[in-house]
């Protein structure tokens, strides 16, 4: 495959899937500003506004963020490179130079999202973040139903995962308290499994209150659930591996190994674990993941 190819299609991947994780996590922290706390617990994991814009690295507002900035900051400001809107614009661009590579229903639904963003006709800010959820949502069904599983597909999907662990990863590192976080008694970890849209399967998966230490520990370490750090990093390991000519030699390929070994050794592990210094570790993985990748895989496509 031309590296300009794989190109697009891995930052096709990845630009949808920031735009929609990022709508999720909008949702998700409303819906958690609109509830009462139960009470001013200091352990308690928070997303406030200024975290929201802090997780997306957009700048800090004067004198503090509050809901209508922030949401209109990300979903609809063209200026704002982090902003849906921005992240829809540029997925969109992508699949409109890969149109020959993906399917029919994969360009309308992108496409077709795309218009009604420019069009701004939707029934407040809420409304915005459920159709952004629910077009995205029919972009990657079209992908499993109607894409060829060839090297197009596995860098398409390789950029969705790494975005998907690398979202999670930023809003874990925000919003975890510092300390034993094990403290948080409030349930505000609620706000965190609402962002990912991730409740129902914690909820299943363990038997423990919602509070910052469980709920970090299922988005970091839990296989099971597809949206946590570990589970996006053996995805985005397994897309790679099938795309490269010679896995055992990539770079790529080799550090996600380590990483998706490590995490899953880690969520084995008894002993208590600073889950602050997991998260700074995976960080700078994924960092010099993304050198790695654009080295091994895209050199010659801007050229």
């Amino acid at each position: 495959m031309l590296a300009r190819i794989a190109h697009d299609l891995y930052w096709l991947g990845r630009n949808l899937a920031r735009g929609e994780h990022t709508a999720r996590m909008l949702d998700g922290v409303s819906q958690a500003d609109l509830q009462s706390p139960i009470d001013d617990d200091p352990w308690a994991v928070t997303l406030s506004w200024d975290g929201v814009l802090a997780i997306m690295g957009a700048p800090a507002l004067p004198g503090g963020a509050d809901r209508e900035e922030a949401l209109r900051s990300l979903t609809v400001d063209a200026g704002n490179p982090a902003s849906v809107r921005a992240c829809v614009v540029r997925a969109r661009e992508g699949a409109r130079v890969v149109r020959d590579v993906i399917s029919a229903e994969m360009w309308t639904a992108v496409n077709r999202l795309y218009l009604e963003i420019e069009s701004g006709d939707f029934a407040g800010p809420f409304g915005f973040l459920q159709r952004v959820k629910e077009r995205t949502a029919l972009f990657w069904g079209a992908t499993e139903a109607t894409m060829l599983r060839d090297e197009a597909a596995a860098f398409l999907q390789a950029g969705r995962r790494l975005e998907a662990a690398d979202m999670v990863l930023r809003m874990l590192r925000v919003a975890l308290p510092l300390g034993r976080e094990d403290g948080a008694s409030d349930g505000q970890a609620l706000a965190l499994l609402q962002a990912v849209g991730g409740f129902q399967a914690f909820r299943r998966a363990v038997p423990a209150p919602p509070n910052a230490g469980p709920v970090a520990r299922f988005l970091l370490f839990e296989r099971a659930y597809p949206d946590s750090v570990a589970a996006s990093i053996e995805s985005a390991r397994a897309a790679l591996a099938a795309a490269d000519h010679d896995a055992r030699v990539s770079e790529p390929v080799l550090r996600l190994s380590r990483v998706a070994a490590d995490l899953e050794f880690r969520a084995w592990d008894g002993e208590e674990q600073d889950l602050h210094e997991v998260l700074a570790l995976v960080g700078r993985e994924l960092q010099s993941l993304d050198r790695d990748i654009s080295s091994r895989y895209f050199a010659g496509a801007l050229t």
